[in-house]
């Protein structure tokens, strides 16, 4: 007697696929996390409040996540607009701009900073017409919020442009029939779909900005108390070879990131169970 047919799953058993998964997590994630921790452990929990609470750490803490909270809300907005033009939308350059959103993503971030400071510094291409507008940009806070902009955009935009992709527009058209307006359809309709995505894509863009290096040091301008953010004082304690405050500094981050990503997760799920509802 044949035995029926059993359509086997072309990824490995669990217990392979499981083994396989913690130790790349372990490698990549949980053993870095973990030396970090064990550094602070042996520098004190005094020594740690002791690095962390000065006015200069305090200064670049706040500027780090501040503007990085910042980016990430204006890319959760532009991000969607603009996947949502890439997915429903057909027009001339439409490849050439949805190429030009996977920029970020392909060109180091030095070479960003690099070009973002040529453009925007007094005499570049935007700074020239902004500084006689009275505005500047380059080596001061906006520069660090334009450069962080630069490199969240693609991940809200390629997060929910599949989303998008997805929904029917005959769901468009049923709300529509049902007498409902674009802006009662748009937030009632379209937008509670598009939540849960367009908050792992906050979410993405703003655990790339708080941990960006590359791309503000050179537009930034790095002054103390000023424009000097938290990660380019972790590079100064590592080149002074002062391995503890770095450390102590890298905890602080690294709790505050928890507790905001934490808030993120706790709101997505809380919208997950409010779809389901409607």
């Amino acid at each position: 007697m044949r035995r029926p047919f059993v359509q086997q799953s072309p990824m490995p058993g669990f217990g392979l696929a499981m083994g396989i998964t913690m130790t790349m997590l372990s490698v990549v994630v949980l053993l870095p996390i973990g030396a970090l921790l064990l550094k602070g452990a042996d520098f004190g929990l005094a020594n740690i409040w002791a690095t962390v609470n000065r006015e200069r750490v305090w200064k670049a803490l706040w500027l780090s996540f501040r503007l990085s909270f910042m980016a990430a809300l204006f890319n959760l907005v532009f991000g969607v607009l603009l996947a949502w033009v890439l997915a429903r939308y057909r027009f001339p350059g439409r490849r050439l701009l949805d190429a030009a959103v996977d920029l970020p993503f392909a060109l180091p971030t030095a070479v960003a900073g690099i070009a973002l400071t040529a453009l925007y510094a007094p005499n570049g291409v935007f700074g020239s017409v902004l500084a006689d507008a009275g505005v500047k940009v380059a080596y001061t806070r906006w520069g660090i919020l334009v450069a962080l902009v630069f490199v969240g955009l693609p991940f809200v935009t390629r997060t929910v442009q599949p989303v998008i992709e997805e929904i029917d527009r005959e769901v468009e058209e049923a709300s529509a029939t049902l007498g409902a307006s674009r802006l009662h359809t748009l937030r009632h309709v379209i937008l509670p779909m598009l939540t849960p995505a367009a908050l792992t894509g906050f979410a993405l863009a703003l655990a790339r900005a708080v941990g960006e290096y590359g791309s503000v040091i050179f537009i930034a301008g790095n002054i103390p108390l000023v424009t000097e953010i938290a990660p380019l004082l972790i590079v100064i304690q590592l080149e002074e070879y002062n391995y503890d405050a770095a450390a102590a500094i890298g905890i602080a981050m690294l709790l505050i990131s928890f507790a905001m990503l934490l808030a993120i997760n706790l709101i997505q799920i809380w919208s997950r169970r409010r779809i389901g509802y409607v």
